[in-house]
């Protein structure tokens, strides 16, 4: 199936566009919670699926602690437990095509990701490996709300932002 297919059948079928990110920072966690990064997120998942579309779980937080696995292992329990809600990986990922690639296959393959966010400042060619997979979805960056974004996405080429330009050519 189409991810836009998906996407709408999310909306519909949950009555809501809300996307719950998941950015477990474990010297934030509550004390009840303990350190297991996979329990953090599950209990933000269960206590949320009935009033969301996706869940966004953003790679480097997992990354950064050693907690793929529990990644992995989050990914499986929402697409097992709550099969009409989204898995969007917030991975951000912009390289050269061969290495596009490999993070396509992460994506898609290892995580099971219905889509997955991109930057796209290496071209065109750094996106569509992602594009090729099928059925996966791809959320492109053009304009983001980072205090610093404007520094480089607000620049004006021929008359207009930059993050113009980019919208138009994905």
């Amino acid at each position: 199936m189409a991810f836009h297919e998906h996407l709408r059948r999310a909306w519909a079928s949950s009555h809501s566009m809300l996307c719950v990110g998941l950015d477990p920072d474990p010297a934030r966690f509550p004390a009840a919670v303990g350190s297991s990064v996979f329990d953090f997120c599950m209990a933000i998942v269960d206590a949320t699926a009935d009033v969301v579309c996706a869940f966004k779980p953003q790679i480097a937080y997992f990354a950064a602690t050693g907690a793929e696995r529990d990644l992995e292992r989050i990914c499986a329990a929402i697409r097992d437990r709550y099969p009409s809600v989204l898995l969007v990986l917030d991975a951000k990922r912009g390289d050269i095509g061969s290495t596009a690639e490999q993070y396509a296959r992460e994506a898609f393959d290892r995580y099971r990701a219905h889509a997955v966010t991109v930057n796209p400042y290496l071209g065109t060619d750094s996106v569509e490996p992602f594009l090729r997979h099928p059925g996966g979805g791809v959320f492109v960056l053009c304009r983001t709300s980072n205090p610093g974004s404007g520094d480089f996405q607000s620049l004006m080429v021929d008359g207009e932002p930059l993050y113009a330009h980019v919208a138009r050519r994905v």
